[in-house]
């Protein structure tokens, strides 16, 4: 929708950088020269130089002293985590204040984090953001004064609506509820259809805020079989369907936290014929669908729901203002149910962050901002795993997401990622071990490592360190370590 509206340059640099990613552009091969380039595709030299520029920032050519452009290699191909295999038995939820203390640990300045799933204010235009703040304040300063009720502000409502196309759904915006967060919006729609002692199905390893709202509302957590690259089985979910009271499915089906799976498409067409076929809830979050760099896994299971059965739930914390902390859900057949519980719980929101919310998506340029945001995002994580390759223990597995800032490293067996958790914290460094992202003790020699946050030299140096430790605890003992 905006790509008539974004600079020559950044179109030609988004084509080729497709190309590169795709393959279709091999690592090492020797590119066009700027005059080459210009006249190949019709745009002036400076088009062509702006564009490679563009290229070498997202770390995806290289230049070489007299001899031109070349696509840049790309990290060594790491094999990835295994499938999960959790235990097909629900449990209840209780957590332990690991997670709690990491999302703490990860706002000290005083430490180098990689333990937030949080993007830094440097991949945002700031000043976009403020401008769209002054104009909502200045046009609608009454607002400031007047209590908010309802669903949200029209506008923003009209403005998810429209968004909302890219994920291939026609939503009504009269159906759209406008959230505190995309956490609240999931919230909400376990509170429409489950209560106390239901059980709820989800990916494993899953995102840990998941598994504290299922804690507090006293819901049981299913965790299903999920591949890192395809996400959720769709066969055990069936099984469980069929061998168990499964009340709702809460997924992540484009860029999952923590492995950065992507359920393919017709597997999304397929696990909305069985979510109508056994009468069960899919509670789908979008959160990450706009970072994919495969468009069409931008596209949203609710855009194959005919029956009402998936509630879709989003914002935009991570796309194009964090500091907003605005959600969004619409909440098919429970939908009235949602809006009474909304209003209970929370009520609306301020207003004006509504107002700004739909400038900002509405405005022309956002789809360049989103490929620029992907481009920085994607170069981050290529460095992050050839630091990985270079200095974690040998047998380590990493995943290879298509987007996003979140990488999942599966150590070897004989390491305990609390360990390297209490090791790293020893030197400053933050990071998210494993047994955060399940109900169950597994998972306890992986980590989540989130390239999203400040970046700055001391981040590379930080990465090969905590790689330096685990080979270190795998040597030693652990009070030799301490020692």
């Amino acid at each position: 929708m905006d790509a008539p509206l974004l600079p020559l340059y950044m179109q030609l640099a988004d084509r080729m950088a497709r190309s590169i990613r795709a393959g279709t552009l091999k690592r090492g091969e020797r590119l066009p020269s700027v005059r080459e380039l210009a006249g190949q595709h019709g745009v002036s030299l400076s088009t062509a130089v702006q564009a490679y520029r563009w290229l070498e920032d997202a770390r995806l050519i290289e230049a070489r002293p007299r001899s031109g452009y070349f696509v840049a290699a790309r990290p060594p191909r790491l094999p990835e985590p295994r499938v999960s295999r959790p235990d097909t038995a629900s449990r209840m939820v209780q957590l332990d204040q690991l997670g709690v203390q990491v999302m703490a640990l990860s706002q000290d300045p005083g430490f180098i984090s990689f333990g937030a799933a949080c993007p830094g204010p440097e991949l945002f235009d700031q000043d976009r953001v403020r401008r769209a703040m002054a104009r909502a304040v200045m046009r609608h300063r009454e607002l400031l004064c007047t209590y908010p009720i309802g669903p949200g502000m029209e506008e923003a409502r009209r403005a998810v609506a429209r968004h909302a196309l890219g994920l291939g759904c026609v939503l009504d915006p009269d159906e759209v509820v406008i959230t505190n967060s995309c956490i609240e919006a999931i919230s909400l729609c376990l509170r429409a259809v489950c209560k106390p002692g239901d059980v709820v199905a989800l990916e494993s390893p899953t995102y840990y805020g998941f598994l504290e709202i299922l804690q507090s509302l006293h819901l049981r957590a299913l965790e299903i079989p999920t591949h890192p690259r395809h996400g959720m089985s769709l066969d055990a979910l069936q099984l469980a369907f069929e061998t168990q009271q499964v009340k709702a499915v809460l997924t992540v089906p484009t860029l999952s936290n923590p492995l950065g799976a992507c359920l393919p498409v017709p597997e999304r067409r397929r696990l909305a014929a069985m979510l109508a076929r056994h009468d069960v809830a899919l509670i789908e979050d979008v959160l990450y669908n706009d970072l994919s760099e495969q468009e069409d896994k931008r596209r949203a299971v609710k855009s194959f729901d005919t029956t009402g059965h998936v509630m879709i739930c989003g914002s935009f914390s991570k796309t194009i203002a964090p500091g907003l902390r605005l959600g969004w859900v619409e909440a098919g057949r429970w939908g009235r149910v949602l809006r009474q519980t909304k209003a209970v719980q929370s009520g609306a929101q301020t207003s004006v962050l509504e107002l700004a919310l739909a400038d900002l998506l509405t405005q022309a340029g956002s789809g360049a901002a989103l490929r620029h945001l992907r481009a920085t995002i994607a170069a981050r994580v290529d460095e992050a795993r050839q630091l990985i390759a270079e200095s974690f223990p040998k047998g380590t597995r990493v995943s290879d997401p298509a987007g996003g800032f979140i990488l999942w490293v599966e150590l070897p067996e004989a390491l305990d990622s609390a360990q390297l958790y209490e090791a790293c914290l020893a030197e400053h460094i933050v990071i998210a071990p494993g047994m955060m992202f399940s109900a169950s003790p597994r998972f306890r020699n992986c980590v989540r490592l989130g390239v999203g946050g400040k970046w700055g030299p001391e981040h590379p140096r930080a990465l090969r360190r905590i790689g330096a430790l685990a080979k270190q605890l795998l040597m030693s003992p652990p009070d030799e370590l301490a020692a």
